[in-house]
């Protein structure tokens, strides 16, 4: 994991999606257009929270979270998801 110099704000997460499958358990390679959108990340940095709302995950967790949830962000090549703490449904 490299280091990244964004601090999310409040209580947003910047997460670096986990590549998709490549191959089924029995074998089978999928093809680029049928890979479906990855649902787990490993968590890059985290925000101070809110005065409320405390940050619960941390740097280096891996987390689930739903398929469509975050902003997308490509910074040195590398995609990242920065998204709130409330779109991570669990942590793994």
């Amino acid at each position: 994991m490299a280091k990244v110099n964004i601090k999310p704000l409040a209580d947003r997460v910047l997460i670096e999606p986990l590549q998709a499958e490549t191959k089924t358990a029995s074998g089978i390679i999928i093809p680029d257009n049928a890979k479906e959108k990855p649902q787990k990340g490993n968590v890059v940095a985290v925000g101070p929270g809110t005065k409320d709302e405390k940050i619960t995950v941390k740097v280096g967790d891996t987390v689930l979270y739903g398929k469509y949830a975050g902003t997308e962000l490509k910074l040195d090549g590398t995609d990242y998801l920065m998204m709130r703490e409330s779109d991570i449904l669990a942590i793994i």
